[in-house]
């Protein structure tokens, strides 16, 4: 019988992915990762934790205890303080907008969690993402699809995982929609079926991203300058950190015509402001490739793109830089390109694979 290490969150979808493991006979282990404690957030009063928090943990426990498996507890804080937590904060503090869930995912729940199952005797680790994981007969390499209910996709957030992660990766709710598994969830009697969805980064519960980062630096964040597109000032800005490409409401300027922010500079302190069709871009490049369905990018390729987790996705060439980038060429230029969120290549419903989007 395969062993099998389950990562549970305490969620309905982490819980009907043990109850299909066990229903296909896997030899089932729970696993819920301490990943920060409270002295690690802060959170305003009225917020409401909706993932990591204690009742996430006893949630995860009441299920394994019902489907007769047993559930642990690891402990990998530090691990993502300086994998996630404080890159997130860096990449804020150097003008960009990450995306800390794909840090997580790379280096915490399909590396620091593997190693530690491979090192009990597991034969693979199993998440409830909406993702599936199919090998390709002809070249042998493990591919990352598309799943079923297209509206839970998760693949966006999973294109780091390398060869070897995905041999030993189980994703049991490929086929599955979304209200099946809450279906399944309820007929199984399992106590979170109807709990919801976790919504924000686990660490900012309250969506204070500016408030998290002075809090967790210590940094003290330097109001400047806003610039029209010509480099002239047009008003004052609170700090980088409070703004984002394509940002539109909470600028505090009056100027008589709707006003984005298109630019981010951190060596000069400076928000760039225009307008809406200064947003639109026809190219960019990609840093920190990982390649899923072929091993590295030789020649350009024709594929689709998400620079964000909830774009639909849309055409593009990819072509190899000298430097180890790729550029990535749109078939009609897209709005809010943002350094530091994460550009996803498509063939299909197959992940080529993906990197970080370069200022």
């Amino acid at each position: 019988m395969k062993k099998v290490m389950i990562g549970m969150s305490g969620g309905v979808d982490s819980s009907v992915a043990a109850l299909r493991l066990q229903q296909e006979g896997y030899d089932v282990t729970g696993v819920t990762l301490k990943l920060f404690g409270d002295e690690d957030i802060i959170q305003a009063p009225d917020a409401t934790r909706t993932c990591c928090a204690l009742r996430d943990v006893e949630d995860a426990r009441s299920v394994a205890y019902r489907l007769g498996f047993e559930h642990l507890v690891f402990n990998f804080k530090d691990a993502f303080r300086s994998h996630v937590m404080q890159p997130f904060c860096d990449s804020y503090l150097r003008g960009e907008t990450p995306n800390p869930c794909i840090d997580c995912n790379r280096h915490i729940k399909f590396d620091a969690m593997l190693r530690r199952a491979e090192a009990l005797g597991y034969d693979y680790i199993a998440t409830g993402h909406y993702a599936v994981r199919r090998q390709d007969p002809a070249t042998g390499r493990y591919l990352l699809c598309r799943p079923k209910d297209r509206s839970k996709d998760q693949t966006y957030v999973l294109y780091n995982l390398t060869q070897h992660q995905l041999a030993h990766t189980l994703f049991p709710l490929g086929d599955l929609e979304k209200a099946q598994v809450r279906q399944m969830a309820e007929a199984a009697g399992l106590v979170n079926s109807h709990k919801p969805d976790s919504q924000d980064i686990c660490f900012v519960p309250d969506g204070d991203y500016a408030g998290y980062i002075r809090h967790a630096t210590g940094a003290e964040i330097q109001p400047g300058d806003f610039l029209d597109t010509a480099g002239n000032p047009i008003g004052r800005h609170r700090g980088l950190i409070h703004y984002t490409i394509g940002q539109r409401k909470g600028l505090g300027l009056s100027l008589g015509r709707p006003a984005y922010v298109v630019g981010k500079d951190a060596a000069s302190n400076a928000v760039t402001i225009g307008a809406e069709s200064d947003l639109y871009t026809d190219s960019f490049t990609v840093r920190e490739l990982n390649w899923i369905s072929i091993p590295a990018l030789t020649a350009p390729m024709q594929v689709t793109v998400k620079t964000r987790y909830s774009q639909t996705e849309v055409p593009c060439r990819i072509e190899p830089m000298e430097d180890g980038t790729c550029r990535a060429v749109f078939e009609a230029p897209q709005r809010a390109v943002t350094a530091g969120q994460s550009a996803v290549f498509y063939d299909g419903d197959t992940v080529v694979g993906g990197g970080i989007i370069r200022r």
